[in-house]
């Protein structure tokens, strides 16, 4: 693939595993160490996990949770060559019995039941994180005690204003704040 990034899948069935991804503007997958972290974080409750990836990109974070054991994750992706090859990557991976790849607008899109996690991993430049809250309460797409990780860049305002939310986790690594954020 010419233009190309890659990202390695850090722990669980597919632990090792090359993911190869297109140019694209705004993908930022998380990263290797911030990865590492936020799925100790999620170790306790991962397995069996119904997940959302609502900025899916490369599908790190979704992937992740799936080789680690969650039940199933619905990855939203707006951009076609990150959709079509995180459709491939599912396919490779023996992943697309749990897993839906939806390409359109995560604000836009809903579901019928709520998440277990959700993760929030939206193109940094766009400030699309406090909409992306929003929307996950106004649409249902989480209940009382749903995980919610967000990541935004280190600059930008904490959460605030948002009741609903309980921060569980903060921390920076370079240019990146990421958060644990549980439904109250």
């Amino acid at each position: 693939m010419a233009n190309t990034g890659k990202v390695r899948i850090i722990g669980g069935e597919w632990r090792g595993r090359i993911i190869h991804f297109p140019d694209h503007e705004g993908l930022r997958p998380t990263a290797d160490r911030v990865r590492e972290t936020l799925f100790n974080w999620l170790a306790p409750t991962i397995r069996g996990a119904h997940c959302l990836d609502m900025f899916a990109g490369s599908g790190a974070l979704g992937l992740e949770a799936l080789s680690r054991g969650a039940a199933h994750c619905d990855f939203i992706e707006r951009g076609r060559p990150p959709a079509q090859a995180l459709i491939t990557h599912l396919h490779q991976l023996g992943g697309t019995t749990r897993s839906n790849v939806i390409q359109t607008n995560a604000i836009e899109w809903s579901s019928e039941t709520p998440y277990d996690l959700v993760f929030i991993d939206p193109p940094f430049d766009d400030d699309l994180w406090q909409a992306a809250l929003c929307h996950l309460l106004e649409a249902r797409l989480v209940a009382q005690g749903s995980q919610i990780y967000l990541e935004q860049s280190a600059r930008a305002p904490l959460v605030n204003g948002v009741d609903a939310f309980e921060i569980r986790k903060d921390k920076k690594a370079g240019d990146v704040r990421y958060l644990l954020l549980e439904v109250k």
